[in-house]
């Protein structure tokens, strides 16, 4: 089985960096690359764990913005591919609420990731009755974030390993290209190696 991929928080225990939106942000997603991409994979259910109580604080701190409820929904949902297993359910199921969350407030926020996100979950976890996958809408919300940012490693990466599981390589190697000589973005090293390494590992099994 395939998996990727909120509570008022006690001023006591918010990290200092929370204080400041985009050092709370910047933080979230450099660990959260530095979790997926250079841990061990039997370290990882823990430190996404400790990663998504961070994430909750700073959706407290900012509940008005579109951002950390991104990251949460991400955070989760890797999370939850760590973990594994039917536990998993309610921490994708909380992922998704967070993501939906972040389209009502800004759907272009982080050039459409909450798109991205959710579409990846749609085609990820199991349908009914076990879960709420759904091949269509995994597809609908996919495209929506290929229109806002089509260029973006994230976006053409899902999308080409969506057509992967529909049976469709050929169409799929079109975008998982497009990763491989996507322009780097800032300060995420760390996720942009590691996700075209991704797409290199499902180009070679094409």
């Amino acid at each position: 089985m395939r998996w990727l991929v909120l509570a008022v928080v006690c001023m006591a225990t918010v990290p200092a960096w929370a204080a400041d939106f985009q050092a709370g942000l910047t933080d979230i997603q450099k660990r959260w690359a530095e979790i997926q991409y250079q841990l061990p994979e039997k370290s990882r259910e823990k430190a996404f764990e400790d990663l998504a109580s961070d994430a909750e604080a700073l959706v407290a701190l900012y509940p008005e913005k579109a951002e950390p409820l991104i990251w949460q929904g991400i955070v989760l949902s890797t999370y939850a591919g760590a973990k594994g297993g039917l536990s998993a359910l309610g921490l994708v199921k909380r992922a998704r609420a967070s993501l939906e969350s972040a389209l009502a407030i800004n759907a272009s926020a982080l050039e459409g990731s909450a798109y991205t996100s959710l579409g990846s979950l749609y085609y990820q976890v199991p349908g009914w009755p076990i879960g709420f996958g759904d091949d269509d809408k995994a597809l609908s919300y996919l495209q929506k974030a290929l229109a806002i940012n089509p260029d973006g490693i994230d976006a053409n990466y899902f999308f080409g390993d969506y057509l992967v599981e529909q049976g469709e390589p050929e169409r799929a190697r079109v975008y998982l290209q497009k990763v491989m000589t996507a322009s780097g973005r800032p300060g995420r090293e760390v996720a942009d190696a590691g996700r075209k390494a991704e797409a290199e590992a499902l180009l070679s099994n094409l």
